[in-house]
């Protein structure tokens, strides 16, 4: 019986992942988005967008996202990523390359409570048919709810989290301005154009850089190092038990925040409360669990 129940739980755990934070009631994973300019940390909508957000995590566990970059910068508008990134980043044979997709998932723009594409959400990109989101998302710059919120524009465009605090960070890559808003001036030479083998146009007309620098004969050129690069994590829990049979937890703490870790074993579950970790505590956290029940779930979340 108590075999049985700990495979459960352990299939709980990567169906449901026990690295579940949650804001107030409403229990969202955390995602934390680096960049060199800054990082955001995103509570997505799980519950209320279950096909959308089961996607996106799926990408970021497979390491779709690595060595990845923000590859478009519509101030006023969003900031967008998910689409490309860089091979044998650092060497001679270095590449742009498109993310390798699964299966376009279905709109769930209609699905769960109406989220609006304000200031501060994360929405999937998609082309111009409802059903073809993939691997790209945006940020929203600003309140885009009148263009992104209306059916008639390719079904609406689903959001799926909200960006918590990191307001200097949104302002920060809104302020970004892209390689190209038209055409380029005459004599640019781009090493993205280069590498990616074909014209900036698309899908590289608006890609934010961080240094565009004057070349001799006055033409404008970029390298891989300007590019936007983000790095995407979760907030993990990991549990494994000690040779006396304790539960010992470990996860990557979200700084300045108070951390719970909580325990059920019930299903549905009942949660309760097994130790609080101060925002300041230490940033590679372990707690051990003092009883030796092994039919108890944790889950870790992050209080705002």
């Amino acid at each position: 019986m108590k075999t049985t129940l700990i495979q459960a739980l352990r299939l709980l755990l990567f169906l449901l992942p026990a690295w579940l934070p949650f804001h107030s009631t409403h229990a969202g994973t955390i995602v934390q988005f680096r960049t060199a300019i800054g990082e955001v940390e995103v509570e997505l909508y799980d519950d209320e967008k279950p096909i959308t957000t089961t996607n996106f995590l799926r990408y970021v566990v497979d390491g779709a996202y690595t060595d990845t970059f923000l590859h478009r910068a519509a101030r006023n508008f969003v900031f967008q990523g998910g689409g490309f990134g860089v091979t044998n980043l650092g060497r001679t044979n270095e590449a742009i390359v498109s993310i390798e997709t699964r299966n376009p998932i279905t709109n769930e723009f209609n699905v769960g409570p109406f989220r609006s594409n304000v200031r501060g959400t994360i929405a999937m990109a998609k082309g111009s048919t409802p059903n073809s989101a993939t691997s790209q998302f945006f940020f929203n710059l600003t309140n885009n709810s009148v263009a992104l919120d209306n059916p008639a524009n390719s079904g609406g465009f689903t959001v799926f989290g909200r960006v918590i605090g990191s307001e200097t960070t949104l302002d920060a890559w809104n302020g970004f301005q892209p390689l190209f808003t038209n055409n380029p001036p005459a004599g640019v030479t781009n090493l993205i154009v280069n590498l990616s083998g074909g014209s900036p146009f698309s899908p590289f007309r608006e890609v934010p850089l961080y240094n565009l620098a004057t070349a001799t004969n006055g033409s404008r050129f970029a390298s891989l190092s300007d590019l936007v690069f983000v790095d995407i994590t979760l907030l993990r829990v990991k549990v494994t038990r000690t040779p006396d049979g304790h539960a010992e937890i470990r996860w990557n703490r979200l700084a300045g925040r108070t951390n719970t870790v909580e325990f059920t074993a019930t299903f549905p579950p009942v949660w309760e409360t097994l130790t609080n970790l101060p925002p300041d505590a230490l940033a590679d956290p372990r707690v051990i669990d003092p009883t030796a029940d092994t039919n108890r779930f944790y889950r870790v979340r992050a209080t705002y």
